[in-house]
């Protein structure tokens, strides 16, 4: 350990939760109505899957030396983005450096919602897959989503700046990026055009069914257009990185989406080995958990089938389980009624982790437990839906996450022998 890294655990250790609470924890604002005293993650089974993601945020935090990656997978709480940004930003806020956005998609062609922590935009005609649908025209990946066309004036651009960022947001750059997709009929092509103005042709790795592309220089954008004189191209999503040793955390979500959505996807392993997380923080189940007969033995199984994904790619990755939030159904206008399912829900995570060992934060009874959304609503914090946050309650819930992860990471670093 460099002696820089070491000053820096010292203080962590000396100073867990008063050290710069900035960095160290995140001060959250007191709701009487929630529990946010009882916001901590709680190992069931075997958690030897956490002390070797810790050790690689060692890496990452206090050496500088290594990476360390995370994916939050889930449906329109991911999608929309702002509670994986601030999670995201805080634990780069701890000093280590960014190590890949990692996977992207471009929102904007698919006619939806693009994730608060970056922009996309788009020119000509494409026509959207989603994991939502039950008899998909297309393959889809990791990122549940495909965009499709033949339009030779088609193209997409990524632009990695947040959605009102704050003077302190993270600045993500990348040099080399992946894109994921497959071309149909012909012979179209993807083609990168940088910053600067270059235009580059991509090498095609069918293993990994991706175009690679090695930038000249680092850049926070870049705009994808189609090549080819005929045939279809469809897109399935975008990987940027960067050389440098970090932290990464990818964002996996999808509106509307349940577990069975990520089960449709056939080439959601082989996507997974490009983002090859330390950590994978489970919180599909809302929209499971929103019909009339939800079966916990069945969101169970389900469930299991995704782990063994992950697992298949990645057998040491740890697993964090996260409760649904409370919500509520529409009866007719103006007229909501409280799912109870949010309870059943509750129980089926807590079994889940006990039956396949990993972490379990429950957000459920954290936000106050059954009928606290409109609790949330009455403080501006949730939408008039009963099922979304506003910006701050989700600003909220991502310092809350961050908190529960930062409080097992310093009980590791008190369990490490760095005095010797």
């Amino acid at each position: 350990m460099t002696g820089m890294g070491k000053i820096m655990l010292l203080a962590l250790l000396a100073f867990p939760f008063a050290l710069s609470g900035q960095t160290v924890r995140r001060d959250i604002p007191e709701l009487d109505f929630a529990h946010f005293d009882r916001n901590k993650i709680v190992f069931l089974g075997d958690s030897s899957a956490f002390e070797k993601a810790f050790a690689k945020m060692d890496a990452a935090i206090l050496t500088g030396t290594g990476d360390f990656k995370i994916m939050h997978i889930g449906g329109s709480h991911v999608q929309g983005g702002t509670l994986t940004r601030q999670f995201r930003n805080d634990l780069l806020s701890l000093g280590g450096k960014d190590g890949g956005r990692g996977m992207v998609f471009p929102f904007t062609a698919a006619k939806t919602n693009t994730p608060s922590s970056y922009r996309s935009r788009y020119e000509g005609e494409w026509e959207v897959t989603k994991n939502t649908t039950r008899d998909l025209p297309r393959k889809l990946g990791l990122t549940g989503m495909a965009v499709s066309t033949s339009d030779s004036i088609a193209s997409v651009r990524i632009v990695l700046k947040a959605r009102n960022a704050a003077i302190d947001e993270p600045e993500f750059l990348f040099d080399r990026l992946n894109i994921l997709g497959y071309s149909s009929d012909g012979e179209r092509f993807p083609i990168v055009i940088t910053d600067s103005g270059d235009t580059l042709r991509g090498v095609r790795n069918e293993e990994t069914a991706c175009w690679s592309y090695l930038l000249p220089e680092a850049q926070d954008s870049v705009k994808v257009a189609v090549a080819g004189s005929e045939g279809t191209l469809t897109l399935t999503g975008i990987y940027l990185d960067n050389p440098t040793p970090g932290i990464s955390v990818t964002g996996i979500g999808v509106n509307g989406a349940a577990v069975p959505s990520f089960l449709r996807c056939e080439d959601f392993e082989r996507d997974l080995r490009m983002v090859n997380p330390d950590m994978v923080i489970f919180a599909i189940g809302v929209n499971d958990a929103s019909g009339k007969n939800f079966s916990q033995d069945e969101f169970i199984s389900r469930y299991k089938v995704l782990i063994s994904k992950v697992r298949a790619v990645n057998p040491d990755c740890a697993l964090l389980f996260v409760s649904n939030n409370d919500t509520y159904k529409r009866v007719r206008r103006r007229v909501y009624a409280v799912n109870r399912n949010g309870l059943e829900a509750q129980e089926a995570f807590f079994r889940l982790c006990c039956e396949c060992g990993g972490g379990f934060w429950d957000m459920f009874d954290i936000m106050g437990g059954l009928e606290s959304m409109k609790k949330w609503e009455a403080a501006g914090l949730a939408k008039r839906d009963k099922i979304h946050f506003t910006d701050e309650g989700y600003v909220i819930l991502g310092d809350l996450l961050y908190n529960a992860l930062m409080a097992k990471y310093i009980e590791h670093l008190r369990r490490k022998p760095w005095m010797a």
